[in-house]
């Protein structure tokens, strides 16, 4: 099958998620970095293309620059990749897919929810894909276990706790990752919410097939001097009946990545753990507790590898860049997240945040 052509903006030197998003397009095979611009700073930008290994005239100043002359090149990039902070997704993905790239972005979609549904109209009148890395959707035993539930195998569901606990913020810190994600011209009007927040939220309806309706948030700022949340408590509501918990905590000190989904359902629930995602332990009301193994053959959505070899974060976002790489060469749809998921997780933050502050309900449309 013929490569794709791929572009990155963002990702030089000092990146974390940009680094990432690179391993896991190349690990799959079906996707070739191609041009890039990858920071403002020409020495770093230079010094990133030269790592990645680019001919010297792919390496752009700019992604201004970039988009206009890779359009007017015969073996122009295919999908371009951004990876930068929240506020520039806007620009970069509407000026990308106007020029006729494909766009994967970094989630959040955009800084707030008016440029999501502006960026929407975007990609329903271009007619490009647009693809967005909830990453945790990639994972195997997270598909299954959406699978298992649309099946209907777990019954009615009834209740979703899902929370999100790191630490590396329990401190006052001053980074390049910190910074940014502290700055609400850079990340918008959520901190934690915008930055892990909206991963819970987007696991919790993927799996569960139930859309959230209504939330009462409680955003904390818990380390003095901080200018967006870093802590977040929040009571939902799904369109079923369904109730729910969503705990997502920056300054959970020595919390790691603490993403856990649990679902129950009127048969039984299922509890699924990021820090080990290759296990899904489903707990029965009246039979033995099961636990599915990702990798063995009973599985619907198979690993890369055999049981027993841990497949982990690299692998998940390559899952959906992989599939991405199917759509746009193929047309057919996949299970990678879209603009529409874009918009409901922008959506999603502008709730809580109005709720946190208004101490209410608010509806989630």
């Amino acid at each position: 099958m013929t490569k794709l052509r791929l572009g990155m903006v963002g990702g030089g030197p000092g990146a974390f998620i940009g680094p990432v998003h690179l391993m896991a397009a190349r690990l799959d095979d079906r996707l070739t970095l191609t041009a890039g611009a990858f920071s403002r700073d020409a020495a770093r930008n230079q010094q990133a293309g030269e790592g990645y290994g680019l001919a010297p005239d792919r390496v752009y100043a700019s992604w201004h620059d970039m988009l206009a002359a890779e359009a007017k090149r015969p073996d122009r990039i295919d999908i371009l990749s951004i990876v930068t902070p929240n506020d520039t997704h806007f620009p970069i993905a509407k000026a990308a897919l106007e020029a006729g790239f494909h766009v994967l972005c970094d989630k959040p979609a955009t800084l707030n929810l008016e440029e999501a549904l502006r960026l929407r109209d975007v990609v329903r009148a271009t007619g490009r894909h647009y693809a967005l890395t909830y990453t945790y959707s990639g994972y195997p035993l997270v598909r299954e276990a959406r699978r298992l539930i649309g099946e209907g195998q777990l019954g009615a569901i009834r209740k979703i706790v899902v929370e999100y606990s790191q630490g590396w913020l329990s401190q006052p810190v001053h980074s390049k990752q910190a910074d940014w994600r502290a700055d609400p011209a850079q990340s918008g009007i959520g901190g934690c919410i915008a930055d892990i927040g909206v991963h819970a939220f987007h696991l919790s309806e993927f799996v569960s097939g139930v859309r959230v309706e209504r939330l009462s948030a409680d955003l904390g700022i818990v380390v003095p001097g901080r200018r967006l949340d870093d802590d977040c408590n929040i009571l939902m509501r799904y369109a079923n009946g369904a109730r729910g918990v969503l705990v997502a905590s920056q300054i959970a000190a020595g919390d790691r990545n603490g993403l856990r989904l649990r679902v129950y359902g009127e048969k039984g629930g299922l509890d699924w753990s990021q820090e080990q995602p290759n296990s899904l332990t489903l707990n029965w009301h009246d039979q033995p507790t099961q636990v599915l193994h990702a990798g063995m053959p009973y599985l619907a959505y198979g690993a890369r590898v055999p049981a027993g070899h841990p497949e982990g974060y690299i692998e998940a976002f390559a899952t959906l860049y992989n599939d991405f790489a199917q759509q746009v060469a193929t047309g057919e749809p996949s299970l990678v997240p879209g603009i529409e998921d874009g918009v409901r997780g922008m959506a999603f933050v502008a709730t809580a945040v109005a709720s946190s502050q208004n101490q209410r309900w608010e509806q989630l449309s």
